[in-house]
């Protein structure tokens, strides 16, 4: 880089151009990127519409024995394997047979009910078995009295080894 300074510009127009850009070109642009655009969306949608097309014609049935099965098996109605599938169903509703487990424990968990009532063995919430813990401690077992060894009968083995 040199410290000279720029020849004068020969147009005589100070360094900057003196003409906006047309507005015609940024139009023109403009269209082509519409035209652009519609074109490329048309062509993928026909592109997804032949492969859907080609999907539903190979799709084989769900199963031989089931003769009411729908037409595309992507887009099963909600009551299809309530109301048409045969027996035996194993797991028609998974979360609401979790949920109603999970309530049932929960249930179990934090109410007072009887275990045996002619024994009188009772269930208390888990809450307050806590609190009892907290505020009795554990149990604690009694420790074995220590038992004597019994002695040796042989009289050599209570002197021990000779030297």
């Amino acid at each position: 880089m040199t410290n000279q300074p720029h020849p004068a510009n020969p147009t005589g127009n100070g360094g900057y151009e003196r003409s906006d850009i047309g507005s015609a070109g940024v139009l023109y642009f403009l269209l082509g990127l519409l035209v652009a655009g519609l074109f490329i969306f048309f062509l993928v949608d026909g592109i997804y519409s032949y492969l859907d097309k080609r999907s539903q014609a190979e799709q084989t049935p769900v199963n031989p024995l089931v003769t009411n099965a729908p037409a595309d098996t992507r887009h099963v109605p909600k009551d299809y394997p309530q109301g048409t599938f045969p027996n035996p169903k194993l797991e028609e509703d998974e979360r609401g047979q979790l949920d109603g487990i999970r309530l049932k424990e929960e249930q179990t968990l934090s109410t007072y009910d009887y275990i045996d009532k002619n024994a009188g063995t009772v269930r208390i919430p888990i809450d307050r078995a806590m609190d009892l813990i907290a505020q009795r401690g554990l149990p604690v077992r009694a420790a074995p009295a220590a038992q004597p060894k019994p002695a040796p009968d042989n009289p050599e083995q209570k002197k021990g080894p000779k030297n």
